[in-house]
């Protein structure tokens, strides 16, 4: 597929993606609210560390002090002479396993309650953010089984990317991505599934899937990268425009306004890309899960999903 197919290819997804989201406004803060929800969990959940009674007042130096010592220690770094190394106390470092757990969780419960919507919208049926929620408490299990299962599996792929050597560590990439290809429809699954809670009966499902689909070979995802890397680059043209013009009339205000500009014009775009794979994703698991291939979708856009070996 050459650099002009691919764009074409890329342009139509995101059209049918955007499609999708027109129609169904609300997908556009479901992701929103899901990092709102999130961040005020995670400071739950931080507030009894960072504010537990020390003795001292919040504001005072004395406080965040102590509070650093319970967390950290310092031990003696050979390699470094006299300088000593920090480290995470053995209290901190049971939390921090909690809280990358924990986190775990509510990030599959959320993607859980988003691809429903998603999936729902694909439909062709409206959208609503509180029976997507209300659907993913009703998967506690499954999401609770599998956010310890990829949890346990992205902890032991980051240590051997961490502790091997330079070939070791290449190994560990493969490792992460032929895993990441393989869950790729663990969420979608878990949403339509009635009961199955079994992460290692999801994760062969979902390998499965793209394996009666696509076939063996399949080495990699193609999305919308295509889109985000021409907006990239047609952005930076715009941002040295800005700069000429700014050298030129001896005003750098333009400079500024056109910097803050783009930073929001590549803000919008990301958004908007990320949402538009998300819905593509699920439109990928209903054609490959029941052979549906939702509108504005066709079924040529889905079987060019994914590049392949040559033979």
């Amino acid at each position: 597929m050459n650099i002009i197919s691919r764009f074409q290819r890329s342009w139509q997804l995101f059209k049918s993606s955007l499609f999708i989201i027109a129609r169904n406004k609300q997908l556009l803060v479901f992701p929103i609210i899901i990092f709102f929800l999130t961040m005020m969990i995670m400071l739950f959940f931080l507030a009894p560390v960072v504010l537990r009674p020390t003795g001292y007042s919040y504001a005072s130096v004395q406080h965040w002090q102590a509070i650093s010592h319970s967390l950290f220690t310092q031990s003696p770094d050979a390699a470094a002479g006299n300088h000593s190394r920090a480290g995470l106390t053995p209290g901190a470092m049971v939390y921090l396993a909690f809280l990358y757990f924990v986190s775990m969780f509510f990030a599959t419960f959320f993607n859980v309650a988003f691809y429903h919507e998603i999936l729902v919208a694909l439909g062709g049926q409206p959208v609503s953010i509180i029976r997507g929620l209300k659907f993913a408490v009703t998967k506690w299990k499954a999401v609770l089984m599998w956010a310890l299962f990829a949890g346990l599996v992205g902890l032991i792929i980051r240590q051997l990317e961490e502790r091997l050597n330079f070939v070791g560590r290449i190994i560990a990439r493969f490792i992460g991505i032929a895993w990441s290809i393989a869950a790729v429809f663990v969420i979608p699954i878990i949403v339509c599934e009635e009961q199955n809670a079994n992460p290692v009966a999801l994760l062969k499902k979902s390998a499965g899937i793209l394996k009666r689909t696509w076939g063996e070979a399949l080495i990699g995802y193609v999305g919308l990268g295509m889109i985000s890397g021409l907006m990239l680059l047609v952005s930076m043209a715009f941002l040295f425009g800005a700069l000429a013009v700014s050298i030129v009339l001896k005003n750098f205000w333009l400079l500024g306004i056109a910097g803050l500009l783009w930073l929001v014009a590549m803000f919008v775009l990301s958004y908007l890309t990320s949402l538009a794979g998300q819905i593509y994703k699920g439109a990928l698991y209903l054609y490959a899960a029941s052979g549906v291939v939702p509108e504005p979708y066709s079924q040529e856009m889905l079987d060019s999903a994914w590049k392949f070996k040559k033979s």
